[in-house]
């Protein structure tokens, strides 16, 4: 018995020598990702403070700590991770629909002035609004001072965070937002039409001739500065975003590229139809997107479709707006129903994906899992040199030809 009480005395202290070296491991590794943190926010002090701020707004950065719901939402975007139908399903809804219409209302004073000054149509600016924040209901609460200092320090996002930071130390000396009121998305975008700082340095604009340039609270100046940046971002007065349009059967979706613009008579010798009026040449230069391949809606978008990427690089996200835009006058939906029955890829899939294109020599780019514009002109060349319908449109039967399901 004595022997048998030493031997588990024995292993109990083994036990919690072992428990105390790892949590003394543990503790070393959460002061090492401390210490670092509080180096970059020490080096960032230095950057502002050359940059001509304050100390007192750079005490602003005091007790910050990294945000994991922050680095957490970084790794996922919906409108590169949902299907593109479930995206606008999710956006355009019956409330953000009836919502707009009274915006556009009640804001028809200033809308009708930003119209004339800017030359962007009321519809875009509001549906803008409407996706950004659902008309400045949904902001966002995130400091923006720990959302883009949580981005700076670490990982892919680290350069824009750095630059975005000291950007909104600038912003915070100007005395047009205060420290309690700077809040905003995880990834730093501010105010009821959601710009990031240095967009709100080089194009927020004053929609109340107050002096002030205050998109946090006062939605006349965020969407002033909404219409400023689409304009400087090229938007053309009377053009429209783009419209939906017939392809014939045999149509080459290798064309389907929005860095392919063409004139309307290039598309009208390939027998693209416009489902509701003419492709006429005062349309200028466009070009096709098919984000549901060819059994999905296909539109033909205008340089100002390009305007609106400049604002969210995300196709997606341009369609929502340009849709929105026409359903708050519009009843009809799409022409053309989207595919729901071919099952997009999961991101995971789409890494698979892109591993396997990338091995058999085509360019998918890095296996991200998002099936951006890379992907998709692989995906597209794949399909091509297999003689299957290159429309760019990734299902799980692409895993299976490529013999990787």
């Amino acid at each position: 018995m004595r022997e048998s009480a030493s031997q588990s005395r024995l292993v109990l202290s083994i036990f919690f020598t072992c428990l105390l070296f790892v949590s003394g491991l543990g503790l070393s590794q959460v002061e090492a990702k401390d210490a670092a943190f509080d180096a970059f926010l020490d080096e960032i002090r230095v950057e502002a403070a050359n940059k001509g701020v304050r100390p007192e707004f750079i005490a602003a950065l005091d007790g910050l700590q990294p945000n994991p719901d922050v680095q957490r939402l970084a790794a996922r975007q919906p409108e590169y991770v949902k299907p593109i139908w479930s995206y606008l399903t999710h956006l355009i809804t019956d409330k953000r629909l009836s919502l707009g219409r009274e915006k556009l209302l009640e804001e028809q004073a200033i809308l009708a002035q930003l119209e004339e000054q800017y030359g962007v149509p009321r519809g875009i600016l509001v549906a803008i609004w409407g996706v950004e924040t659902n008309y400045g209901s949904n902001k966002g609460y995130f400091p923006v001072l720990q959302a883009l200092a949580t981005l700076g320090y670490q990982g892919k996002r680290a350069k824009f965070g750095r630059q975005q930071l000291l950007a909104a130390l600038e912003i915070l000396q100007t005395g047009d937002v205060k420290l309690e009121d700077f809040k905003g998305s995880w990834a730093g975008a501010m105010g009821h039409t959601q710009f990031i700082p240095t967009t709100y340095q080089g194009y927020a604009a004053d929609g109340t001739g107050d002096g002030v340039r205050n998109i946090w609270t006062q939605p006349h100046d965020a969407l002033a500065s909404t219409a400023n940046y689409l304009k400087v971002s090229g938007w053309k007065r009377g053009l429209p975003w783009g419209f939906e349009v017939r392809v014939p059967d045999d149509f080459d979706f290798a064309l389907a590229d929005l860095k392919r613009l063409e004139p309307a008579a290039f598309w009208r010798a390939r027998g693209v139809q416009a489902y509701h009026g003419e492709l006429g040449d005062e349309l200028g230069d466009m070009a096709i997107f098919a984000p549901g391949g060819l059994r999905g809606p296909v539109f033909l978008v205008t340089v100002n479709f390009k305007a609106l990427l400049r604002y969210n690089t995300a196709p997606a996200y341009a369609l929502a707006v340009g849709h929105l835009s026409q359903r708050f006058t519009e009843a009809a939906s799409f022409d053309r129903p989207w595919p729901m029955t071919d099952r997009p890829l999961l991101p995971e899939e789409i890494s698979v994906l892109q591993n396997a294109l990338n091995a058999a020599g085509y360019q998918a780019g890095e296996a991200d899992g998002i099936l951006g514009t890379s992907t998709r002109r692989a995906v597209r060349d794949y399909q091509r040199d297999a003689n299957l319908v290159a429309d760019g449109f990734a299902t799980p039967g692409l895993l299976s030809h490529l013999g990787v399901r």
